[in-house]
C-alpha cells in the first residue's frame, strides 16, 4: 500500500464526498437570490469541510485501530496493517481538523461551531461510547452525519431551524439508518468479531428489517413532504415521485430474501434517492428563477 493511498483511506475520501455534495446543496438552498455572489464561499465550504470530515475520520481510525484489527473487512486499513501508527492517526486528524476549522471560521463562527460540534459527536459520543455499547447507536450517531448539510447551509443563513434546513437535515438523517444497518447485516460476522452491538448482531437478521423498514418509509415519506419544507416544481414531480416507488420497491424484494442477501440493489437505490432528494431542491429553486 502507497503513501498516498493509505492517506485516502485513513481520511475515507470516498465517503467525504457525500458530505461535500451534501454541504454544498445546503449552501445553494440557503443562497439569497439577489445578494453579491462569492465563488470563494463554496470553495472555502468544500476545503474546510474536507479537512474536518478527513480529520474526524483519521482520528476515528486511530481510536478503533484494534477494533478493524479483529475485522476481516477494516484489518487492512493503513492503521492496522502497518502503516500509520495510532499517534500518526492522531497527529494528521488533529492537524487536518484545525485547519479545517479555520477555514470554515473564515466563512462565520456559525459553520465553525457546528462543525466543532460535529468532531466531538462523531469521535466522542459516537464513537467512544454509543457504538460500542448501544444496538440503536445509529441513529443518535446518524446525527453527525447529518451535520454536513446544515454547515453548508449556515454560510448564507445563521438560522438553520428554518422549514428547507430542517428538510435537508432530516433526509440526510434518515437515510443513514437504511443505508448503515444493510451494510452491518451484510458484513454482521464482522461486527460480532470486532465486538461491536450492531443491531443484526444484538436483535438479529430478521428483527432488524423490520427497523430498516420503519425508516424507509420515515425517509421516503418526508422526501415525499418536500412541498411543505421548500418551494417544489416540476423536478420534484419528475424525480422524487419516480426515485421513491423504486427505493420501496426494492425494500420489499430485499425485506424478502433470506438473511439479508439480495442487498445491493437496495443499498445502491437509496444512495442514488439521497443524491435525487438533495439535488432536486436545489434545480429546482435555480430552474424556476430562471424561468
Amino acid at each position: 500500500m502507497t503513501i498516498l493511498r493509505g492517506y485516502l483511506q485513513l481520511t475515507k475520501t470516498g465517503i467525504i464526498l457525500f458530505a461535500l455534495v451534501s454541504a454544498l446543496a445546503g449552501y445553494a438552498v440557503s443562497y439569497q437570490v439577489g445578494h453579491a455572489f462569492d465563488v470563494w464561499h463554496p470553495i472555502l465550504l468544500a476545503i474546510g469541510l474536507y479537512l474536518v470530515s478527513g480529520g474526524g475520520f483519521a482520528i476515528n481510525q486511530a481510536q478503533e485501530w484494534r477494533i478493524d484489527a479483529r475485522m476481516d473487512r477494516t484489518r487492512k486499513r493503513p492503521i492496522p496493517a502497518g502503516l500509520f501508527s495510532p499517534f500518526q492517526g492522531y497527529a494528521i486528524g488533529t492537524i487536518m481538523c484545525v485547519f479545517g476549522l479555520g477555514v470554515l471560521y473564515l466563512l462565520g463562527p456559525v459553520p465553525a461551531g457546528l462543525a466543532l460540534l460535529t468532531l466531538f459527536l462523531y469521535n466522542g459520543v459516537y464513537t467512544l461510547f454509543l457504538k460500542r455499547q448501544w444496538a440503536f447507536g445509529a441513529v443518535p450517531g446518524a446525527i453527525p452525519g447529518a451535520m454536513p448539510v446544515v454547515i453548508g447551509y449556515s454560510v448564507n443563513q445563521v438560522e438553520i431551524w428554518r422549514p428547507d434546513c430542517v428538510y435537508l437535515f432530516l433526509v440526510l438523517f434518515l437515510w443513514q439508518m437504511p443505508h448503515f444497518w444493510s451494510l452491518a447485516i451484510r458484513f454482521r460476522e464482522d461486527y460480532r468479531q470486532g465486538g461491536i452491538p450492531v443491531l443484526p448482531v444484538q436483535l438479529g437478521v430478521d428483527r432488524s428489517m423490520y427497523h430498516i423498514g420503519l425508516y424507509v418509509f420515515t425517509y421516503v415519506g418526508v422526501a415525499l413532504l418536500a412541498p411543505w419544507f421548500l418551494r417544489a416544481h416540476a423536478l420534484y414531480i419528475l424525480l422524487v415521485f419516480p426515485v421513491s416507488i423504486k427505493v420501496i420497491y426494492e425494500f420489499f424484494k430485499y425485506f424478502r430474501q433470506t438473511e439479508g442477501r439480495g442487498w445491493l440493489p437496495f443499498f445502491l437505490w437509496t444512495n442514488l434517492s439521497l443524491l435525487v432528494y438533495l439535488a432536486v431542491p436545489v434545480m429546482d429553486k435555480w430552474l424556476y428563477l430562471a424561468l
